[in-house]
């Protein structure tokens, strides 16, 4: 993934000229389950007094720039581990402020419906970002898959695989990119938000699943000068309602964990 992508047309305009009403909170998302989420606690929010605008992306990159320099009042995509590798990269002085949702990372398949069935040599195509990319070679690994050398976590990377018994080639593509490998591939790992949105049900269709035990939770995500901002408390506290909690079990039957 590319952090420094360049800023062009109306998303440019918006962060040099856009500023929230009173009472108005500008979140970005992505469509699923994010987007979802946010229009479902849109009316709770609304009889507060808070207006919620939603701007959703189709990557991981602009949600967290937008945000940065002021188009957005906060934004909920990414999980802890992402963000700060994000920053790394690009400083922009945002912080977590709630734990939402789980999406569990999955490796899917059109060829084989078992792990052991790949075959020597198959391809797995795996989010090109590092946050998502060392998360997807812990998953392989659990799989029994690869492993990798001790200690990596979070920073692991395709070159600190010590063994890989099926003798497994891997393509890095933008994570967006990876529902659509699956036709030229032989697994792919997928984010939880664009696996539903092109119909695969993590529960159903994954072939090994993260658990639940993931530290990779959705976070609502916020820059340092907002964290006091009432609204967003307010917003906050819709996102981890009963009403939220009993609204993901039932739209998403379990592909989506609850972290609240």
């Amino acid at each position: 993934m590319r952090f420094s992508a360049p800023l062009t047309g109306l998303l440019g305009t918006l962060l040099l000229t856009s500023t929230a009403a009173a009472g108005t909170l500008r979140v970005g998302a992505t469509p699923v389950p994010a987007g979802e989420l946010l229009n479902f606690v849109k009316p709770i929010l609304a009889k507060q007094g808070v207006t919620l605008v939603i701007r959703e992306f189709s990557d991981y990159v602009q949600p967290n720039v937008a945000l940065g320099e002021g188009a957005l009042d906060a934004n909920l995509f990414q999980h802890v581990p992402y963000l700060n590798a994000f920053q790394q990269n690009r400083p922009l002085n945002i912080v977590p402020l709630r734990r939402i949702y789980l999406p569990p990372l999955g490796l899917y398949s059109r060829r084989v419906t078992k792990v052991m069935d790949l075959r020597q040599g198959a391809t797995v195509a795996i989010p090109n970002d590092p946050s998502n990319g060392a998360r997807a070679l812990l998953l392989l690994e659990r799989a029994g898959l690869i492993r990798l050398r001790a200690g990596v976590g979070a920073r692991a990377a395709v070159t600190d695989i010590t063994s890989n018994v099926k003798r497994l080639k891997f393509r890095e593509l933008d994570a967006a990119q990876l529902p659509r490998s699956l036709a030229d591939v032989d697994a792919a790992i997928v984010n939880t938000n664009y696996a539903l949105e092109v119909g695969l049900n993590p529960d159903r269709d994954a072939i090994f699943l993260e658990g639940s035990s993931s530290p990779y939770v959705n976070v609502l995500a916020t820059t340092r000068d907002r964290v006091n901002n009432p609204d967003l408390a307010k917003l906050a506290a819709a996102l981890t309602s009963p009403e939220a909690k009993a609204w993901l079990l039932k739209k998403y039957g379990g592909s989506i964990i609850p972290a609240f």
